[in-house]
């Protein structure tokens, strides 16, 4: 392969995945967020609403909508969207849907006592959300988060149906031109890994920052300092016993 192809064809088109993948995943972590909230809303008509909402978009292919967004939507409503803002909208209204059942669940985890406790401050319903709710419900979204930010990742490939110039189709435009399908192709898996490790890696990290502001953070030296506490209660316990039996 020559450093032609890497120079004007595949760098640029990583420059445009990890772009897609950071839009879609703040829009569709905002709708995650706005939905998700929603969904535990006491009035019946917001939880309906926003039921059909996630209904339908769990329920209906991104491909579809992308094409749907770029090249119905203009007939029917004289608006153009540009094919990365397409892509970005479709993505982001999916995955949102998806990520709007990872925070109700984890909404609904929080211990009842929390919230009770918050309103026995005289906390407003808006103060319980931000300060007492959220911040555990927070570490306890990111794992799900993590894959469906994998997933989202993946799914960018997509968006070369619509003429984005992202890996994916800087890859074919590569094969096309030369002929490699198995080098072009396998380098390609291997990008996307790389870059679905690089996510898993920073999105552990705000787990442990998240879980560390509510004093949750795992010990730092792992198992063999869980192993050391153990012997520790071990013989405390056996130290015990022994004097127990003395007296």
């Amino acid at each position: 392969m020559t450093a032609g192809l890497w120079e004007h064809w595949l760098l640029p088109g990583i420059w445009i995945t990890i772009q897609l993948t950071l839009y879609s995943a703040l829009f569709a972590t905002a709708v995650a967020f706005g939905i998700g909230i929603l969904r535990t809303s006491r009035l019946w008509i917001v939880r309906f609403l926003t039921g059909c909402y996630v209904e339908i978009f769990r329920g209906t292919s991104a491909l579809v909508l992308m094409f749907w967004l770029f090249f119905v939507m203009p007939l029917g409503f004289e608006m153009q969207l540009v094919p990365m803002w397409a892509a970005v909208l479709a993505l982001g209204l999916t995955y949102g849907a998806y990520g709007s059942e990872i925070v109700r669940g984890a909404l609904a985890a929080v211990a009842p006592a929390q919230r009770e406790a918050a309103i026995a401050l005289s906390f407003t319903p808006a103060q319980r959300m931000r300060r007492v709710i959220l911040p555990q419900a927070i570490p306890e979204m990111i794992p799900p988060f993590n894959n469906l930010l994998i997933e989202l990742l993946k799914a960018t490939a997509l968006v070369s149906a619509v003429s984005v110039a992202d890996i994916t189709f800087a890859a074919q435009l590569s094969r096309l031109a030369t002929g490699e399908s198995l080098e072009i192709y396998s380098i390609i898996l291997g990008l996307y890994f790389v870059l679905a490790f690089i996510l898993t890696r920073l999105m552990r990290l705000l787990e442990r920052k998240a879980k560390a502001n509510i004093g949750q953070a795992p010990p730092k030296s792992g198992l063999v300092t869980r192993k050391l506490s153990a012997q520790q209660e071990t013989a405390q316990s056996s130290g015990t016993v022994v004097s127990g039996g003395a007296q």
